[in-house]
Parts: structure tokens; C-alpha cells; sequence
């Protein structure tokens, strides 16, 4: 085929460094151009395109070319129907728990004695992220049953994919709220009375889609299908363009949490008030700010302020109260500790308050597990992250649980910027289906 005949087949997408996005794709083999490079398409590689190309301008923002899918938004619910139709499409099983996580069976998962083989991530997103933060690890499941059911394979044990909701926490502050509501770490009550920036409560969101969140609560049932837990994720980082690797294990997660802090001010009038009559809560703020890099500086951690809302708001109106929120991070909890008081001084030195919202604690993933990985994957490189997952509240509730990073170029991630190469993207299906073989004993 004429590269200029299959150009005119596809819609290209380059504007925003995102995976190639097709609006029309050819079953046929064709020439694809991929970051200025040509490269010759295979069936798996269409597969995956056009999974690709059905979530592409989900929840995208035409403007910036992130992705908004927040949890039980319009974006949310069409990446959950487009999940739904896709497992109906290959006869699996649908269910959903008392959160709303959806779960997908190959297999009966009351059926096994063992527990399931679970897979799969999260499809929501944060305010302008990439593309691939969460969704690689939802359309990498779906192909690597594909891929062993077309090598005519069978697991012995049930085969579970799965889709958290509400993971990343942008819309109610509470990351992994899905899979913290089902293992108990997030009771009802708090999770309910959460609000998003326009007032709205998380019970009130699920009510207008037809959820009932009476029903939330922990769901040990749910818990108690899952005997191994491989979550397959975008490197958010670097590590894996220093190794020259396309994938690596995942064997734990630093500790890691968000607050909410409040430095309080005095409203007042921004061209009559003297600089020494002020009481302003944003240079509060900006002291706040400061000390959280100071701290992450003094004790090797990682602290971010990244949200900020300014009351009254007002261009000519000096702020009364400035809320801000802090994510910290940390290799081990005396670091994190550590920090998160030294900045907590400085908030009380303002007069201000710090309320911990969520936090996890250090999390080491299944050593049994993630040695099996390892030298399932031609003993891929082993490395932990400072991003948070559902697989490390699971494994902190006791599911055996690992991961599965696939190469990121750019190193960036919750941007439009973030990448995967369509070839580091398939060795991560292969990666995942070599997995899910093994731990499932699948059989011709």
C-alpha cells in the first residue's frame, strides 16, 4: 500500500506528542508514520490502534490536548461504557462492587479456590493528563487476553481486568478511592461527604448516574477473588530510558500523601490598604510554598503544592484565606514524616491549619511475586516509584500484587506530553500475556 493511500485512510495525530490516534483503521498491513518515523504496521499493532483510536478524544480538551475524565463525569462514564462494550464484545463476564470498580471475568471467579489472575488500571484522569496514565494499562489487558486466547490457550484459573474508579482522585481530593473503598481504607461516611470545586458531593455525583452510594462500603467479596494482582503502568519517570529497557518490575511504592492546608488573611481593599497594614494570605501561601521545597530539599523527599484557591478572589481585593494543597512523597515514612512536620510548622507559625487528607504508607509488593516476574520478563530490571497505585493499597490489604512499567521517553507524565513508543507499548501486551500465562496455567 502507498503511504499516501493510508494516509488518507487515518486521522494522524502529532499536535501533542500522544500515541497515534486513528479515526479509520484498515485491517490490512500499511505504512504509519509515528514521530516523523516510518514503520510497518502488524495485526497486534492495529489491534492496539484501534483500541487506541476509540478512547482518543474522550475527555480531551481541544485547547491543551490533556485529558479531564473525572470520576463520574460524562468522560467517565463513556470510558466506562466503551470498557463495558469492549468485555462484552469478547464474552467476559461484567460485574461492578459496592464502589463502582468495574471487573471483567474470563472465567468463573467464585470458581477457583486459588483466587483469579487480575489485571488492568484506571481509566480517569488528572486535569490535563496524558493519555496514557491509566488507559495503557486497561487496553493492555484486554489485547493480552486476546493474545492468548488467538494462541488458543485457556486459563486454569479464572482471569479478572479491571477498572478503578476514581484513581486519580482530581475530582473529590482522594486518590484511589476506588480501591480504598473496597479494602476498608476510606469509610463511606468521609467518601460521600467529599466535594469537588463546584460543591458537589461525591454521593450527589453518583446519585445523577444512577449510582447508589448507600451502598458503598468495604466489599470483602470483591477482595477475596483476587489471588494476584499485576498492574501494568506507564513509567512516570525516567528510570527505564537510563536502563535502555522497554519494561521493568514494580516492586513497591514510596510513601506518599495529600493535606489541605488553610492560611488565613484579612480581606481588605488592594489600592488603599498599606503594605504595612496588610494581612495577606497569599504571601502566606508563598511561605507555605517555600517550605515545602526547603523540606523535601533537607530530607531527600518530594513535596508539591499544586493547587491553590484564593478567597475572596478578587484582582483588587487583598485574600482572607488561601487553601492549598500539599502532596508529599518520600523513600521511606521517617522521611515523609519528617517532612510533612517541617512544613506543618511553618503553616502553624501562620496561624494557619493542616489536615491530612489521604496517605500511604511505604509499600513493598509480593517478593515471590515480583521475583517470578522478573524472570518471566528475561530478568527485567526491578524498580520502585513515588507514584501512587491501586496495586499498592491492594497489597497493603494483603492481595499478593506487583507491576509492570513500560518505557516513557519523555520521563514526563500527568501532561499532555506524555508518551509511550507504539513498540515499548507491545512488548508491554507481550510482557503482561507472558504473565497472565504463567499465573493463570493456561493450557492449549
Amino acid at each position: 500500500m502507498e503511504e499516501a493511500a493510508c494516509e488518507a485512510e487515518s486521522s494522524i495525530d502529532l499536535a501533542h506528542g500522544n500515541l497515534l490516534l486513528y479515526s479509520r483503521v484498515s485491517p490490512r498491513q500499511c505504512w504509519r508514520i509515528a514521530r516523523g518515523t516510518v514503520w510497518r504496521s502488524s495485526i497486534s499493532e492495529l489491534a492496539f490502534e484501534q483500541l487506541w483510536s476509540a478512547i482518543a478524544d474522550i475527555g480531551r480538551d481541544s485547547v491543551t490536548g490533556g485529558y479531564r475524565r473525572f470520576a463520574w463525569s460524562e468522560a467517565d462514564l463513556r470510558m466506562r461504557e466503551w470498557f463495558a462494550g469492549e468485555c462484552e464484545s469478547r464474552g467476559l463476564e461484567l460485574t461492578e462492587d459496592r464502589m463502582g470498580n468495574q471487573w471483567a471475568w474470563w472465567g468463573d471467579p467464585d470458581g477457583s479456590t486459588a483466587g483469579s489472575i487480575v489485571t488492568g488500571s484506571h481509566l480517569d484522569s488528572v486535569p490535563d493528563g496524558g493519555a496514557f496514565d491509566g488507559p495503557l494499562g486497561v487496553v493492555s489487558a484486554l489485547l493480552a487476553v486476546d493474545r492468548l486466547r488467538a494462541d488458543g490457550l485457556t486459563p486454569r484459573r479464572p482471569i479478572g481486568v479491571v477498572n478503578f474508579v476514581d484513581e486519580e482522585g482530581a475530582r473529590f481530593g482522594v486518590s484511589c478511592a476506588g480501591s480504598r473503598m473496597i479494602t476498608g481504607v476510606l469509610s463511606p461516611d468521609r467518601a460521600l461527604a467529599l466535594r469537588d470545586a463546584d460543591g458537589v458531593t461525591m454521593a450527589d455525583a453518583m446519585r445523577a448516574v444512577g449510582r447508589q452510594p448507600e451502598q458503598l462500603g468495604p466489599d470483602p467479596e470483591a477482595l477475596s477473588r483476587i489471588g494476584s494482582f499485576v498492574e501494568l503502568h506507564i513509567e512516570q519517570g525516567r528510570g527505564l530510558i537510563d536502563l535502555s529497557r522497554p519494561v521493568a518490575v514494580g516492586n513497591g511504592l514510596w510513601a506518599h500523601g495529600r493535606w489541605r492546608t488553610e492560611i488565613p488573611g484579612e480581606a481588605n481593599h488592594a489600592g488603599t490598604t498599606r503594605l504595612n497594614d496588610r494581612r495577606d494570605a497569599v504571601i502566606g501561601c508563598a511561605h507555605l510554598v517555600l517550605e515545602a521545597r526547603a523540606a523535601a530539599e533537607a530530607h531527600e523527599s518530594l513535596a508539591t503544592v499544586g493547587k491553590i484557591n484564593i478567597m475572596p478572589g478578587g484582582v483588587n481585593a487583598i485574600a482572607r484565606l488561601a487553601t492549598a494543597w500539599l502532596d508529599a512523597r518520600a523513600a521511606d515514612e521517617a522521611a515523609l514524616s519528617a517532612t510533612v512536620d517541617q512544613i506543618a510548622g511553618q503553616v502553624a507559625s501562620l496561624g494557619g491549619v493542616m489536615v491530612e487528607e489521604s496517605r500511604t504508607p511505604h509499600t513493598d509488593f509480593d517478593n515471590a511475586l515480583v521475583t517470578r516476574l522478573t524472570s518471566l520478563l528475561d530478568d527485567a530490571p526491578v524498580m520502585s516509584t513515588g507514584a501512587g497505585h491501586d496495586a499498592g493499597i491492594l497489597a497493603n490489604a494483603g492481595v499478593p500484587a506487583a507491576m509492570i512499567f513500560v518505557r516513557n521517553p519523555t520521563g514526563i507524565s500527568h501532561s499532555p506530553a506524555e508518551w509511550a513508543e507504539p513498540e515499548d507499548c507491545l512488548a508491554g501486551v507481550a510482557a503482561l500475556a507472558s504473565v497472565l500465562a504463567d499465573l493463570a496455567g493456561v493450557e492449549p
